[in-house]
């Protein structure tokens, strides 16, 4: 009988079809095409617009040769382009490449050579950095300039077209065809580099139309859900949600910077429904002056990665009209892939009990197939008691295809057939996972992660500094922030403010250090820094401040 289920039941252009994002653009401005897709400013964009740009993209790359697992990158604000990129950069084939805009010139060039880009499109507001970095690159892409008409920068052009003007070459009814398998590539993010080069990350189109639909599930999100865009685009594709939004026709409200006021107006004048952002977001609308801050007549979910929030900010955003939910993922994940699922019980809690849960990173989403703590080594699942310590691991198809030139990497990532994420923690009774740790020493400051090990280098370059360690400081604004301790060489003196300075000369401006304490550190007895000492030495400055 089991034969009978297999004989002539194969697969068929009636029956199969690759898995991507890209058809849900499709269906929306199919069935709503004149629903508001995009706003920007004094823009509003309907969707038969908004697919037939990133059509007219896609033909316009393709007529500049550009075609299957070419690279084009993008450094690009939270701006239509960024939008239009997700659809139309792999329309022809090609891999999207999204550059963190708060990036050093050598790592950009690193990032472009990397990814051999063939087309770079920049908005002219980095036009200095990314004119550093083309010229320590060895590839020459193809350069497109943008310049926003809602906020004109006054960077110089760098490429021969604007974007505006290239695109207009394209053919609004350019006839592109679904990726010939759903585990091409998409995708390319790169990691912070904690262990020196960034590895890109290279994701599907499988995995980007599961998490997209995951994402709508998860958030709750209705029918015509309108999406303000606080959360980076750069960061893991924006979570998957420019996908997102076209499974439910919902309209994205570009916001090219996360100031106060302009966040207050877009969530009262447009109505917004839904956003994502890390801790710094919420805390730049509390503190948002009272004359700035605007009446809510909607509920407004706020997704948040990263540390959990207080419960003092919980209190405040859910005073405020917004209802969070805390997300875990990375980039390897395509974003958030765990979820802090709220259950109705735990109202009835104490304010202990209920801390105590939102505390806690979740469970899986349901397009991850499994989520699980183990030991490193042996892989053997370790006991759900909340307090024995293992790896965070993950497997399923939301999962990376893996590093891009990197094989060992990548080997070693999927070891025992499951994704290891570096992250340590606990699994409790319920099935849910606790961070206890981060095995690389990874400090997360306003959502960016910032290499420990990249700072201490900077500092270690400095004539009177003899050993640096570097730590998470706790930060109320940024959630966390890089805390310095320093050991000078004999007879060498230097001024904290000196370091910062030197510090400043070295880093991007996010991973300064927000203190350098100079003083003897503590080691194993093997020599190795007791980096644990540390950062409660870190904690205490903080309380004592």
């Amino acid at each position: 009988m089991t034969q009978a289920y297999l004989s002539g039941l194969d697969k068929n252009p009636a029956n199969y079809q690759p898995l991507t994002p890209l058809n849900y653009l499709a269906r929306a401005a199919s069935v709503f095409p004149e629903h508001t897709a995009i706003i920007h400013g004094s823009q509003h964009m309907d969707y038969q617009t908004f697919y037939r740009r990133s059509r007219q993209l896609a033909s316009a790359l393709s007529q500049h040769g550009i075609g299957r697992n070419d690279t084009v990158s993008v450094m690009l604000s939270n701006t239509p382009p960024m939008l239009e990129a997700h659809y139309g950069v792999p329309m022809c084939g090609a891999v999207l490449h999204t550059m963190n805009t708060r990036l050093d010139a050598a790592i950009i060039a690193f990032q472009l050579d990397h990814a051999e880009t063939r087309v770079l499109i920049t908005d002219r507001e980095f036009a200095p950095t990314v004119k550093d970095a083309l010229a320590l690159c060895t590839v020459q892409p193809l350069v497109i300039d943008y310049d926003d008409p809602e906020f004109p920068q006054s960077g110089e052009p760098l490429g021969s077209q604007d974007y505006e003007t290239f695109i207009t070459g394209g053919d609004p009814e350019f006839a592109w065809q679904l990726p010939d398998d759903e585990w091409d590539a998409i995708s390319l993010n790169y990691t912070s580099g904690t262990t020196g080069n960034p590895k890109g990350v290279v994701y599907h189109h499988r995995g980007a139309a599961l998490l997209a639909q995951g994402n709508a599930l998860t958030a709750s999100m209705p029918r015509h859900a309108v999406y303000l865009w606080t959360l980076p685009m750069f960061h893991c594709n924006g979570w998957c949600f420019p996908w997102t939004l076209s499974v439910v026709a919902g309209t994205h409200v570009c916001l090219r910077w996360v100031r106060q006021k302009p966040m207050w107006d877009a969530l009262a004048d447009h109505g917004v429904t839904h956003l994502c952002g890390a801790p710094i977001v919420m805390s730049t609308l509390l503190s948002t002056a009272v004359e700035e801050q605007r009446s809510l007549e909607q509920s407004v979910a706020f997704m948040t990665a990263a540390a959990p929030p207080p419960e003092a900010v919980l209190a405040a955003m859910n005073e405020a009209g917004f209802n969070v939910t805390h997300l875990y993922g990375l980039t390897e994940t395509y974003g958030p892939a765990v979820v802090n699922e709220w259950h109705r019980t735990w109202d009835q809690l104490d304010a202990g009990g209920q801390a105590a849960r939102k505390a806690r990173q979740g469970v899986r989403y349901v397009a991850l197939d499994g989520l699980s703590v183990r030991d490193p080594d042996t892989l053997a699942v370790v006991p759900d008691d909340g307090q024995t310590i293992g790896e965070v691991m993950f497997r399923g198809n939301v999962v990376m295809k893996g590093y891009l030139k990197n094989p060992s990497a990548t080997e070693e990532a999927f070891a025992g057939g499951w994704f290891h994420s570096g992250d340590l923690g606990v699994m409790h009774p319920d099935g849910y996972i606790q961070l206890k740790d981060r095995s690389k020493d990874i400090i997360i400051s306003g959502g960016e992660n910032i290499s420990s090990i990249e700072v201490e280098d900077a500092l270690f370059k400095h004539p009177a500094v003899a050993a640096a360690a570097v730590v998470a400081m706790p930060d109320d604004r940024w959630g966390e922030r890089p805390c310095a301790f320093v050991e000078l060489k004999a007879g060498k003196s230097v001024m904290e403010q000196a370091l910062l300075d030197w510090c400043r000369q070295h880093l991007a401006g996010y991973k300064m250090p927000r203190r350098v304490v100079f003083e003897e550190l503590p080691k194993t007895s093997t020599g190795k820094v007791q980096k644990y000492v540390l950062r409660e030495r870190a904690r205490a400055l903080v309380r004592e401040a």
